[in-house]
């Protein structure tokens, strides 16, 4: 088994990004992801920039971006601009969006809308041409074509003339859930992103899946709180196990293999998510989460079942965990227990 990358996920807020990088760093992370969730926590990729200014080697990315907020030329400029102030660390992780999008009056892009940002995002990474015809879905209501300004010359194509062909490409990685989001992300992404939790057998089929569609790289997210009392562990997760189960039962209908109790939980979960408690431990979907459920579909306990959890999972072939941790309005002093035991004793142990 090859080494296992290890990232933690944070806020793209401008005064918090830098500083929690920088942590993140001397602490001996892989990467840093950050939302990118307009409403909730401010730019993902002033945040990003502002990060790479304070690191070295620590990898930066999207956890995730969506293809509704922006027009694929911007995104692609904007984590392009990352990985020139980074030197070659950024990533661009993209979903179909969530919060993001819910704080526009919107539900998620379509998976067609998905595979559509995605192929053209690529595509302007790597210096190649988009047409013009390509971009229609992103025009805005009235716009007029280029032709109609009657110019001596104009541009027969959309592409990012400053992006360096000779450097690799940004890594585009999309997260994905359900068997048409994984075929998608195995077939036309750098990376599959999985969001299924840590059951082995969910994970083992979600990899399937993925890998059945071209997928070489496999990272997933994965909810893991460290702590010698589980009901705490419990406690202090509640809030990001509720976000990522409600994933696999966004419009109601759960599309990927899970045994009745569980499906039964993530209903429950999707009938009282309050978005305007979006990611808090002491929400109503929160309160949904029964011990079993969340028991498996997070990793939730002492420091050596958490690792052995993770080794498990590495060994079905993920070669990234984004480690999400305690929520973030959790008890602070018991939250940051939790975080040190990680890096102290989870993090080595999954290294080797």
């Amino acid at each position: 088994m090859s080494r296992v990358e290890l990232w933690t996920a944070g806020t793209s807020h401008a005064s918090v990004a830098p500083r929690a990088a920088a942590r993140a760093e001397e602490q001996g992370w892989d990467g840093m992801v950050v939302v990118d969730s307009q409403n909730l926590a401010g730019d993902a990729f002033v945040g990003l920039a502002l990060a790479a200014r304070e690191t070295a080697t620590l990898k930066l990315g999207t956890g995730v971006t969506n293809p509704a907020t922006r027009h694929p030329a911007a995104t692609a400029a904007a984590i392009a601009s990352v990985d020139v102030v980074s030197r070659g660390r950024a990533h661009l992780g993209i979903g179909r969006g969530d919060s993001a999008l819910a704080h526009l009056g919107l539900a998620p892009a379509s998976p067609d809308e998905l595979e559509r940002f995605v192929r053209i995002v690529r595509a302007y990474l790597r210096g190649e041409p988009v047409s013009f015809e390509d971009l229609r879905p992103y025009e805005r209501d009235g716009a007029r074509a280029v032709e109609t300004l009657g110019l001596a010359g104009h541009p027969q194509d959309s592409r990012l003339h400053w992006v360096r062909t000779e450097h690799d490409p940004v890594p585009v990685e999309v997260v994905a859930t359900g068997p048409k989001a994984l075929r998608i992300a195995g077939a036309a992404a750098d990376r599959v992103l999985l969001a299924v939790g840590a059951d082995a057998d969910r994970v083992a089929w979600a990899i399937g899946v993925a890998r059945a569609a071209g997928a070489t790289s496999i990272g997933a997210f994965v909810n893991v709180v460290v702590h010698d009392d589980v009901n705490t562990a419990r406690e202090l997760g509640g809030g990001g196990l509720a976000t990522f189960a409600r994933f696999s039962a966004m419009d109601g209908t759960v599309h990927s293999p899970i045994d009745a109790e569980s499906e039964r939980v993530l209903h429950e979960v999707h009938d009282r998510y309050d978005m305007n408690q979006h990611t808090r431990a002491g929400s109503p979907q929160a309160g949904r989460l029964t011990t079993n459920f969340a028991s498996r579909f997070g990793i939730l306990g002492p420091a050596g079942y958490c690792a052995g959890r993770l080794r498990e999972l590495a060994q079905l072939g993920i070669d990234r965990f984004i480690i999400v941790g305690p929520s973030m309005d959790a008890d602070r002093e018991q939250a940051r227990v939790a975080a040190d035991a990680f890096v102290a004793e989870v993090l080595p142990a999954v290294r080797g």
